[in-house]
């Protein structure tokens, strides 16, 4: 075998290889005494100012795209992630009782509230640590950020709407939580699943006792 029928065969293994390959390994299916080394560097030469480089991989090699080319290779792409309706309503009370403790939070809903769903609302940048308050344990506070003022198209917290706004304007919905504010918000009614498997009583939580806590607390923090 020549020297270029040599490189070819090299080429072709690292090319096909999902991982770095050693040149242990290349020199396993060289002809005896090949000069891997040599051979590897010559092969590197060739792939210079191409858009794929011969590169080295701590003991191995492997084919990268060129670093001058990385950031034309990204694709980003917007993905539209639905709130479950216990996230929807976590991020209403936190909103309109802000700042409030995840327990009171939790007094509120009537429910327990599962470990992921503050998770999600801080991961969208809608919520944020507000401080701890002054009791025993010292609980953080929630409340919400300017990214969900943006976002839903709130000057501020005294332009939230109060419950009898949402009542007239059809946003609100007893019979199944909330209804066109559902698609606003992006919460998936077709779905039962909640955050956690063991919340059963999700869809039992008592909305008239809710809404009255809302209309109080949302005079309370638009004074605020």
């Amino acid at each position: 075998m020549d020297r270029f029928q040599q490189i070819r065969l090299l080429e072709a293994i690292v090319f096909a290889s999902s991982e770095p390959v050693s040149e242990r390994v290349l020199a396993a299916r060289l002809p005896e005494g090949a000069n891997v080394s040599e051979l590897l560097e010559e092969l590197r030469g060739m792939y210079d100012n191409r858009g794929v480089n011969l590169v080295k991989v701590g003991n191995a090699v492997a084919f990268r795209t060129a670093p001058d080319l990385a950031s034309l290779m990204k694709i980003e792409r917007e993905t539209v992630r639905k709130l479950s309706r216990a996230a929807v309503e976590t991020l209403s009370i936190i909103a309109y009782h802000q700042p409030i403790t995840r327990a009171e939070i939790e007094e509120v809903r009537g429910v327990t509230l599962s470990k992921g769903t503050i998770d999600i609302l801080l991961e969208a940048g809608w919520v944020k640590p507000k401080g701890r308050r002054r009791l025993p344990g010292r609980p953080v506070t929630w409340g919400t950020t300017e990214a969900f003022l943006d976002h839903f198209g709130l000057e501020g917290l005294d332009a939230l709407p109060g419950i009898d706004e949402l009542k007239a304007a059809g946003l609100l919905d007893r019979r199944r939580g909330f209804g066109p504010l559902a698609e606003q918000l992006g919460i998936d009614e077709g779905s039962e699943a909640n955050d956690d498997p063991d919340e059963d009583d999700e869809d039992d939580i008592d909305l008239d006792e809710i809404d009255q806590d809302f209309a109080a607390s949302a005079k309370d923090s638009a004074a605020e």
